[in-house]
């Protein structure tokens, strides 16, 4: 398995080098900065037990920048580096609720057709690596929290993206995590020294709709 991601993170980040190698005079090369004001929430499923939640709004703290590359006015392709605040909340029973997010650093790939200056649609794939993960309870609204760099509870995580550039700067885009946002392999100690893993059987995909904002662009405003 983590020779699959090593040879798919190997891969995205080789595709763009390959293309840089081609006669940029004939393509329209160019970077963009990019926030995003996510909306997430999880069809969440604890051995059966539907535990579904509100939807979670994360402005902070959602950050990419892409490297696009237009082949021509109509089409074009972009990969990048984002940071990504993603999570949602849940109802363990009537008293008890949980919030769990994980900053993530993704790496996206995809394809753009339309009008490259004005409106177009966009799609493809991205893989993100977990590495700061926080969740609250709340407990007859009594709060306490637990956090933790590069913890084990959660793993790499991959999602289908679809997008469309509606205005100036100001695109709307879907995700789809495809994959559980907990690790069912994950193991804790308990106070006898025997082991247990508290997310075995925890189904958990996120979904991601964000209003984004494009404000740099080859690092000058876009506006």
């Amino acid at each position: 398995m983590k020779k699959r991601y090593a040879f798919l993170l190997a891969l995205l980040l080789t595709v763009p080098t390959l293309i840089y190698g081609q006669d940029e005079n004939k393509k329209n090369v160019y970077s963009t900065t990019i926030i995003e004001f996510p909306f997430t929430w999880s069809n969440v499923n604890n051995v059966g037990d539907d535990q579904r939640g509100p939807v979670r709004f994360a402005p902070f703290f959602n950050f990419q920048n892409n490297l696009n590359v237009d082949f021509s006015k109509k089409a074009g392709y972009y990969t990048g580096l984002g940071i990504h605040n993603v999570g949602f909340i849940y109802d363990v029973d009537e008293s008890t609720r949980k919030r769990v997010r994980s900053y993530n650093l993704g790496i996206p790939i995809g394809l753009k057709f339309g009008n490259m200056d004005k409106t177009y649609v966009y799609g493809g794939y991205e893989i993100e690596f977990p590495f700061a993960f926080k969740e609250k309870t709340f407990v007859n609204e009594e709060k306490t929290k637990y956090n933790k760099w590069f913890s084990e509870q959660t793993q790499i995580q991959q999602s289908w993206v679809v997008g469309i550039q509606v205005a100036q700067g100001v695109n709307i885009k879907f995700k789809y995590y495809f994959t559980d946002f907990f690790n069912q392999d994950y193991t804790e100690t308990v106070g006898d020294g025997g082991t247990y893993k508290p997310y075995e059987n925890f189904n958990a995909n996120v979904f991601w709709i964000s209003l984004n904002l494009v404000f740099l662009r080859n690092a000058e405003l876009y506006f």
